[in-house]
């Protein structure tokens, strides 16, 4: 298709939506069709991710990415000139190929991401079609339309139990809709708990929802910080109250992002400052997860241990019986996903295509868990922000995180309109792990 040739590619640093710097691609075509992509660094960052290109230095504490989004343009962009953005794999390839042949020159995952994301938009839009229907191409799996459960952001927790820790956000807790008909009515009931639950903290504790934080896609969660509660329990039964007040139960859950790895020390072997004070071994973690799964209705949990402890998250799946999800764990990569199957280490995997470097990667890997029984939930962390939704659609995602009241959510109910009756939303069908096999 000569109009998708690939023509000019311009990329620069941007804010990306942690008001941190980020490499933006723009690709344009000879029809004049355009791709835009942002790559930035997510909360939680495995050590297993690809490497990005910072500056270093002073400025943005050493994280600017001028470097990177010149190396973008003047040499990744150019071994893309001429090549058709329709065909993606092929545009990947030359980028990784280029890296493989030039092994002195930085690594930059953040540049690579960006490019291969900006091609996937341009092809899309030379071809006139849209995004997801165009990753559907790509991935070629045949299979409904999948429309994800929808799930919004109730609070996060950063370092409240150790002062001085560096935790950031983590953990996350998140509202999770999961017994309804459409993706629609699942939003509607969501509303009424987000609205219900803000209420409820604003008159039990005197804090507002900060919407945004974290990413702003993602929703409005609440920051609880230190000397609030003695343990993230207290929290977990009032979002649970709430939910039985909005007339929920047993139909909107909630999830975790643990991200265990953020409070592990290797020489230790303890976990430091997460859900309470005291610190916890590798045996108390995984009760943890369990009380977590039986008294407060987690559907959901992520990165429940540090990310090599394979086995430990394979217990944590056995015992509770709910969807585990690895993002650390396996930093969308498929060599790790395969050692988890391998294993039996948790039953999901998050997607986050900055993560990996190349969309073509993602793809990859999201067909590996799925051949083994696995979940892929997608997740905007990494840059992707609204087009997670067709992400989602475009390989049948039965999960997101977080992301479905806001943007995302309407774009995500734009295409539900639009697929009308092809639309599928498979409800507790699509969980992974044994409590949800029906």
């Amino acid at each position: 298709m000569r109009g998708s040739i690939i023509k000019e590619i311009k990329c620069r640093q941007v804010f990306g939506d942690r008001d941190m710097p980020a490499v933006e691609a723009l690709v344009i075509t000879k029809s004049g069709a355009i791709g835009r992509a942002v790559c930035t660094a997510g909360v939680s960052t495995g050590t297993h991710e690809v490497q990005f290109l910072y500056d270093g230095g002073l400025q943005w504490e050493g994280k600017g990415v001028t470097g990177a989004a010149c190396y973008a343009q003047e040499k990744l962009g150019k071994v893309l000139l001429g090549i058709d953005a329709a065909k993606q794999r092929e545009a990947d390839r030359t980028l990784l190929d280029y890296m493989a042949d030039h092994p002195n020159e930085p690594y930059a995952g953040n540049a690579t991401a960006a490019l291969s994301a900006a091609v996937l938009k341009a092809g899309a839009h030379a071809k006139g079609m849209q995004l997801y229907r165009h990753i559907e191409e790509i991935f070629n799996r045949d299979q409904s339309i999948v429309l994800p459960l929808a799930s919004w952001g109730c609070f996060y927790g950063g370092s409240r139990y150790i002062p001085s820790g560096k935790q950031g956000v983590k953990p996350t807790v998140s509202f999770i809709a999961y017994d309804f008909e459409s993706f629609h009515e699942a939003t509607l009931a969501l509303h009424d708990v987000v609205k219900a639950w803000d209420r409820l903290v604003f008159d039990k504790w005197g804090l507002r929802a900060a919407c945004g934080r974290g990413s702003s896609m993602n929703g409005g969660f609440v920051q609880f910080p230190g000397g609030i509660v003695s343990s993230d329990e207290e929290i977990w039964e009032a979002a649970n109250n709430t939910i039985s007040k909005c007339g929920f139960f047993g139909r909107i859950g909630l999830q975790c992002d643990i991200a265990a790895d953020s409070y592990y020390e290797k020489n230790t072997g303890l976990y430091k400052g997460i859900f309470s004070e005291a610190p916890k071994d590798r045996k108390a973690m995984i009760n943890m997860a369990v009380r977590m799964a039986e008294l407060f209705n987690f559907i959901v949990i992520e990165d429940p241990l540090h990310e090599e402890d394979f086995e430990g998250h394979a217990i944590v799946r056995e015992i509770t019986g709910i969807q585990i999800v690895g993002d650390d764990l396996f930093a969308t990569n498929t060599v790790r996903v395969r050692k988890g199957v391998e294993i039996g280490a948790a039953n999901a995997v998050l997607m986050k295509v900055n993560q990996v470097g190349t969309i073509s990667d993602a793809l990859d890997m999201a067909e590996v868990a799925y051949e083994a029984g696995y979940g892929v939930m997608p997740c905007n962390s990494r840059g992707e922000g609204i087009d997670i939704a067709d992400y989602s659609v475009g390989i049948n995602a039965a999960t997101i995180r977080e992301s479905c009241l806001g943007p995302t959510g309407g774009r995500l109910r734009e295409i539900e309109c639009e697929l009308g009756k092809r639309a599928v939303f498979q409800g507790i069908k699509g969980l992974k792990g044994r409590k949800f096999a029906l």
